[in-house]
């Protein structure tokens, strides 16, 4: 079996979600329908969602199930501007953080292309943590003609965790409405939707052990939100579409069991994290840990970037070795793309391609980072040898590498 190190994209199901799904997959039944089975589904849902909003400190109007965080956040900031647009035409202005997933970040560029909305990314510093004077300030210009205000509560990449409590603060001192993509904070930290005065927060299950495909956006209730989608008028009219019970029930399964371990869960990851950063360091020295200290980053992620190695070849490597891990970019079409995070971060196109981030989770263990560890120096030691060329030719040569090295493989 391979040593996974990539939960920050997906976790195994826990075991309680994976009893809720196949329970419910048994049976039939729309959650909207009049007769038995139908209201049988209808309590599934219903619990369900009571669940999820005791777990995130919601009340159970507010959650609105969605099929994930993309859709969440889709659903959010396109909602949002359209509501605020259609109360006021001057309320164009979006402010986002320039390190926003890109389920966040394309929909706001979207919106700025198609939809007259005029964007302000808010920059961060070296660690990944947006500038709250800068905040401020584009808040107190003209705050009659600002949308609304979206950062995100903790990275998926470099796993730096944002003062949101303090941006809702400020935004709602003059009036303006807050949405947060918690879906990488969410299972991992203390993630109180009603203390943290949002408007509007997206989570997703498969990053805490439910299944792939099932997601929440929370709303508060007297939040004015225009649909993306219509039909059946589901979820208070905000999210039409016959609901997924199982995944629901699934979603709600993994919920529960991450919240109700996430103090014993939180420490033993924390500790795994910073014995495999302790570990990179001694390994290979001259690679640099991205993103906040460890008290201001995620429990579960380390984030390196490894001078003279391209990202995927690196990854390439360790993949062949049995260790499967993540660059945290995206590649289009074969051109090596840096990631936009690491960028808005203060790193240039160079160092940003040496990326390689390692994230654990509910089913991480010791020997999983020992055997990264294991690996580590000679897959660096041979990404360096592939150099840092065109992406396909770094691949290649990597490959070439391995080959020569391994003799098996």
């Amino acid at each position: 079996m391979p040593v996974y190190l990539d939960h920050a994209a997906t976790t195994p199901l826990s075991p309680e979600a994976l009893a809720a799904l196949t329970r419910e997959l048994a049976r039939t039944g729309n959650p909207s329908s009049l007769h038995g089975s139908g209201r049988r589904a209808r309590r599934t849902v219903e619990d369900a969602r009571e669940a999820l909003a005791a777990a995130a400190g919601a009340h159970p109007s507010e959650v609105i199930f969605t099929s994930g965080g993309t859709e969440s956040d889709n659903l959010a900031v396109k909602g949002l501007y359209w509501s605020r647009l259609g109360e006021n035409p001057a309320r164009r202005r979006i402010l986002c953080s320039a390190v926003e997933h890109h389920a966040v970040m394309d929909t706001v560029e979207w919106l700025e292309r198609h939809e007259g909305a005029e964007v302000t990314w808010l920059p961060v510093d070296g660690d990944g943590l947006v500038d709250l004077a800068f905040l401020e300030a584009e808040l107190s210009r003209d705050p009659d003609t600002i949308a609304l205000v979206t950062v995100m509560w903790a990275n998926n990449e470099v796993g730096t965790i944002q003062p949101v409590e303090r941006v809702v603060e400020l935004a709602h001192a003059v009036g303006v409405p807050v949405h947060s993509d918690a879906v990488q904070a969410f299972g991992s930290l203390q993630v109180d939707f009603k203390a943290s005065g949002l408007d509007a927060m997206s989570v997703s299950g498969h990053k805490i052990g439910g299944p792939v495909g099932v997601g929440a956006l929370l709303l508060g209730r007297s939040v004015k939100l225009t649909p993306v989608q219509h039909g059946g008028g589901q979820e208070r009219d905000v999210r039409s579409g016959t609901l997924d019970t199982a995944s629901i029930a699934a979603f709600a399964a993994a919920a529960e069991t991450a919240v109700a371990n996430l103090g014993t869960e939180s420490e033993r990851i924390t500790a795994l994290r910073d014995r495999l950063i302790d570990g990179v360091r001694g390994q290979v020295p001259e690679a640099v840990l991205r993103g906040a200290p460890a008290g201001g980053r995620l429990p579960g992620n380390a984030h390196f970037t490894f001078p003279g190695c391209e990202g995927d070849s690196l990854l390439f490597l360790l993949d062949l070795a049995g260790v499967e891990s993540s660059t945290g970019s995206a590649c289009t079409a074969g051109v090596p793309r840096p990631s936009h995070v690491l960028l808005a971060m203060g790193l240039d196109e160079e160092t940003a391609r040496g990326a390689q981030r390692f994230t654990l989770g509910h089913s991480s263990k010791a020997e999983d980072v020992d055997a990264l560890l294991a690996a580590l120096p000679n897959a660096c030691a041979r990404a360096r040898q592939a150099g840092m060329a065109g992406h396909e030719s770094s691949i290649q040569t990597a490959g070439t590498v391995a080959r020569q090295g391994s003799g098996a493989r």
